[in-house]
């Protein structure tokens, strides 16, 4: 057994009880590196990562190559989950070596923790012009005996690489602007968006070819596009692309949930692990599309989805599982897919009509077996096989409870059980949106619940606003992250917005205060992903670009745009401004990576609606308000007078309910009931 037993990461734990005489990420392990002067591996992966799992019974449970390596390296194992910010700075120099990168992640390292070698999968022989691990062993071993000053020299330019990385993308303009010229305008937002149309895939929907991802924030962008501009192309695609997710494989078709993405251009075949962020963003996604068109399909979907992570990824006090394993009894996606005799014995005659819906042939659709997707939508379907739509669906949904009652019976996917704040806060803002979507008030309780549990197992209590990164098993662990504390401010504001407890918007208050103390570069004007006290990584590197989930910065420039108005502190908006300012060029020019990015400078354009209702009805009129999806939209409210906020301060007329509108530092006259509230709104 190795230094893996006392972790607490199911990731870690599949590899206690390899040969390989593994460490935890910890001062030890480097302790032991500089004083017996041997070269570090640092390999990098998660508990639902399939070619990690391959990897480790290949090579790292082999005896003998274990053995080599803990004669030569010390040998360290990571969770990408738990530690975001070592996994940053290492995937970062494999991509510079390679120009790819990929989990498992295998880094070498010198004793003082500067990369000299990286790559990702290695076999246990060489195949398809990559060599084995074994080959790739001795030859760093050879190399850092016998050509350390290559070694040294390679680490020492790559490392230089690293620190300039992060200056690539930013560029503050300090420029003058002409009156009439912001720096932000309308044709820089069109720019954008005929950016996004370049890269859409009209036949299957989505962004470019295969592998397939989600590409939420990207979608998000165009939705806000279309309610800004009027622009029907820009719903028309997001609409289109959802619908190919929620009708393919990427979504499972019995128990909701979507997958990570898919390895397809058409959504059909997903690389079956589900992951809570990816889940959580689109569900605020369909939750805005729902707000918006009313179509059913989102509807469903929505409580398909968060019945899945209600039943399957929920701690019993309120938190929220990280992921569940493509693989099951060591094969990818056996759980999920399905021979069509199997379904015919189960369903019997409703088998033909279950077959024909979800593309069920007898030779397989995948590999010999069956994904489960759909072509067509129900009304379509029926039309064309002669059935009552009604009857159909009562139909199907039957079959589909068979199914998911024999599914049961197999051996599930492995669970990844540890609770992550950041992850958790997005799930937290998703059930929020839904609410305001759906008016299900179990919506709204089961975000309340799950934020109680975060301030009570995230908060340091040794330091005021101070929160961890993860949790598990009553152990909560390692310094919180940038995007812990930016997507914990989204939620908290969210929250307030659908509460109106003034709690949770001071406790957004004070955490932003904490970023901006703690994280905050002023000579960039941007923030660092790692806290000021943490030590035990070589640099400070700031996260800009959007990958599975918002970029850390971009969510936090949000934030600050939406704190500013709210709280009025002049300094959440001066640092918003700042931020713009430094990625306004890099968003221009690549707004697929930028795309968070790119929606803030567009708030920012159209400019931000600051809602007050003050009276005795406030809260009541706020609620119906919450069911209308307005993007850039500010919304307080106060049943007495209330002076603490600049929104709501001087506003407050005893027995009788007012509603204002600010735009652009300026405010209407305010009206006395919601329909002409509305009204002025869409004037």
């Amino acid at each position: 057994m190795n230094h893996l037993r006392n972790e607490t990461s199911p990731y870690l734990l599949q590899h206690v009880n390899n040969p390989v005489d593994w460490y935890p990420w910890s001062d030890e392990a480097f302790q032991r590196a500089r004083e017996e002067d041997k070269p570090v591996l640092v390999s990098i992966g998660y508990s639902t990562c399939h070619w990690c799992h391959v990897m480790e019974k290949e090579t790292f449970e082999d005896g003998d190559i274990a053995s080599f390596m803990n004669r030569f390296f010390i040998n360290i194992k990571v969770d990408r989950e738990e530690r975001p910010d070592v996994d940053h700075i290492y995937m970062e120099a494999c991509q510079a070596l390679t120009g790819s990168g990929g989990w498992p992640l295998n880094v070498f390292l010198t004793p003082d923790g500067r990369p000299f070698y990286a790559g990702t999968y290695f076999p246990p022989e060489p195949v398809h012009n990559r060599p084995s691990w074994i080959q790739v062993l001795k030859y760093l071993n050879q190399s850092f005996t016998e050509k350390r000053e290559v070694v040294e020299d390679q680490a020492n330019r790559l490392f230089g690489v690293m620190q300039r990385a992060d200056s690539v993308f930013t560029k503050e303009d300090n420029q003058l602007e002409t009156p009439g010229e912001g720096l932000f305008t309308p044709a820089r937002v069109n720019k954008i968006y005929d950016s996004f149309v370049g890269r859409l895939d009209k036949v299957y929907g989505g962004f470019d070819g295969a592998p397939k991802f989600p590409a939420t924030m990207s979608l998000d962008y165009m939705l806000d596009y279309h309610l800004f501009f009027k622009n029907k192309q820009a719903f028309d695609f997001v609409d289109f692309s959802l619908k190919k997710m929620i009708y393919g494989g990427i979504y499972d078709q019995l128990g909701g949930g979507f997958a990570r993405y898919a390895t397809d251009r058409a959504w059909i075949i997903p690389h079956f692990e589900k992951m809570l962020y990816d889940n959580a963003l689109l569900v605020s996604l369909m939750s805005r599309m729902y707000q918006v068109s009313g179509d059913e399909l989102y509807l469903q979907t929505i409580r398909d989805t968060l019945a899945f992570i209600g039943g399957e990824m929920t701690h019993p006090e309120g938190g929220f599982f990280s992921a569940l394993d493509a693989d099951s009894e060591g094969e990818e996606g056996k759980y999920y897919v399905w021979s069509e005799q199997e379904i015919r014995e189960i369903l019997g005659e409703d088998g033909d009509v279950f077959c024909a819906y979800y593309q069920v042939l007898p030779e397989g659709n995948w590999e010999g077996k069956n994904i489960l997707f759909r072509q067509k939508g129900l009304q379509t379907f029926a039309s064309e096989v002669g059935w009552e739509p009604q009857i159909l669906d009562q139909t199907l949904g039957k079959c589909r409870s068979k199914l998911l009652d024999h599914r049961a019976n197999r051996i599930r996917p492995g669970l990844d059980d540890k609770i992550l704040l950041s992850w958790n806060a997005l799930q937290c803002s998703a059930f929020v949106h839904a609410w305001y979507a759906t008016g299900t008030a179990e919506y709204l309780d089961t975000a309340i619940k799950n934020m109680d549990f975060l301030l009570k197992h995230f908060s340091r209590k040794e330091q005021s606003s101070a929160l961890w990164h993860t949790w598990k098993d009553g152990i909560a662990k390692y310094e919180a992250f940038l995007d812990d504390y930016a997507f914990l401010i989204a939620a908290l504001t969210d929250l307030y917005e659908a509460s109106f407890e003034k709690e949770y918007l001071e406790q957004a208050i004070d955490y932003a205060r904490k970023v901006m103390e703690e994280f905050w570069d002023k000579e960039s004007g941007l923030f660092f992903f790692t806290g000021s006290g943490q030590k035990d990584i070589i640099l400070r590197k700031k996260d800009l670009y959007d990958s599975a989930m918002p970029s850390g910065n971009a969510a936090m420039l949000i934030n600050l745009q939406k704190l500013g108005f709210m709280s009025g502190d002049e300094i959440f908006a001066e640092t918003a401004s700042r931020m713009m300012r430094s990625m306004k060029d890099a968003t221009e020019r690549y707004p697929g990576s930028f795309a968070t990015w790119a929606k803030a400078m567009m708030y920012e354009t159209m400019g931000w609606k600051e809602i007050a209702i003050v009276g005795p009805n406030a809260f009541a009129e706020a609620q119906k308000l919450n069911k209308l999806y307005l993007p850039a939209r500010i919304l307080m409210i106060s049943q007495k007078e209330n002076n603490t906020y600049p929104l709501l301060a001087h506003r407050f007329s005893e027995g009788r309910d007012l509603f204002f509108l600010c735009e652009n530092f300026s405010c209407r006259r305010p009206v006395t009931n919601l329909d002409s509230f509305l009204r002025m709104l869409q004037a």
